[in-house]
């Protein structure tokens, strides 16, 4: 395939335990993107499993199944791994709840081909149902990515709207896991733009969950983070002088 070719691009859903959005969001993405969809049930109960079931039965719509709840982080891994596995160039992962406006999304593979290797995160714009708390607590994680990375490149790291080159985040990930769980969101794109990778933000209009259904462990996750960002703070320190000679060669 020629780098200008056209982009062969898969729809990623980690889900797990969404019974009451996922069609919508299904729906929603068959509407306005018109791609073949993957849902990854990360160990969903059986009610969400046979939601799954049902929409699985619908044309460009493929399930997979984690045996056990592993997380996140492991369910997007496993749709790239499904996604190279079946010559996509690029995945666009998007939230099961609904929260990510499906009307935003086309403007993540307009004109894409197959060479490009730009990495496409979402940045939100929220709407009244945000929680207050939320909203300011994402500014936290805001600022250690940009100490991180001495950079504001990366808008919004937590955010689950991102089209990934295929072939070149598996490569990425295979270095480096980017953990299990929600951690992945962030630390890949600070380890991609470590390495070079060309990033883009694109906005996403991003409503709070349809169903209510959150999955956010407050201590367990709120440790791996931290140890996360140690992790990524670290590595920025290995990394001060190129960092800084990258910054200083900038116009």
């Amino acid at each position: 395939m020629t780098p200008d070719a056209p982009a062969r691009t898969l729809v990623i859903v980690p889900v797990y335990n969404h019974a009451e959005a996922i069609g919508e969001t299904v729906a929603g993405l068959r509407q306005h993107l018109g791609l073949p969809i993957l849902l990854v049930d990360d160990g969903s109960d059986l009610a969400c499993a046979a939601v799954l079931e049902r929409l699985a039965t619908q044309p460009d719509v493929a399930l997979i199944r984690q045996s056990r709840n592993r997380g996140k982080g492991a369910a997007v891994r496993a749709g790239l791994a499904y996604a190279a596995e079946r010559g996509m160039t690029h995945a666009l992962q998007v939230d099961a709840d609904g929260q990510h406006e499906p009307a935003d999304l086309p403007a993540f593979v307009r004109d894409l081909t197959a060479g490009d290797e730009t990495l496409t995160i979402g940045y939100p714009r929220f709407d009244d149902s945000v929680p207050r708390h939320r909203f300011y607590a994402r500014y936290l994680t805001h600022s250690l990515v940009w100490l991180a990375t001495l950079s504001l490149t990366l808008r919004d790291t937590m955010c689950g709207a991102k089209l990934y080159p295929v072939a070149a985040t598996n490569r990425l990930l295979a270095r480096h896991a980017c953990g299990d769980r929600m951690e992945l969101d962030s630390e890949l794109p600070v380890r991609w733009l470590w390495q070079g990778g060309a990033v883009r933000n694109l906005p996403v209009q991003v409503r709070y969950p349809l169903d209510g259904v959150s999955h956010f462990a407050l201590v367990r996750d709120n440790v791996r983070l931290a140890f996360m960002h140690l992790r990524l703070v670290g590595g920025m320190l290995l990394r001060l002088p190129r960092l800084l000679t990258v910054r200083g060669e900038k116009p």
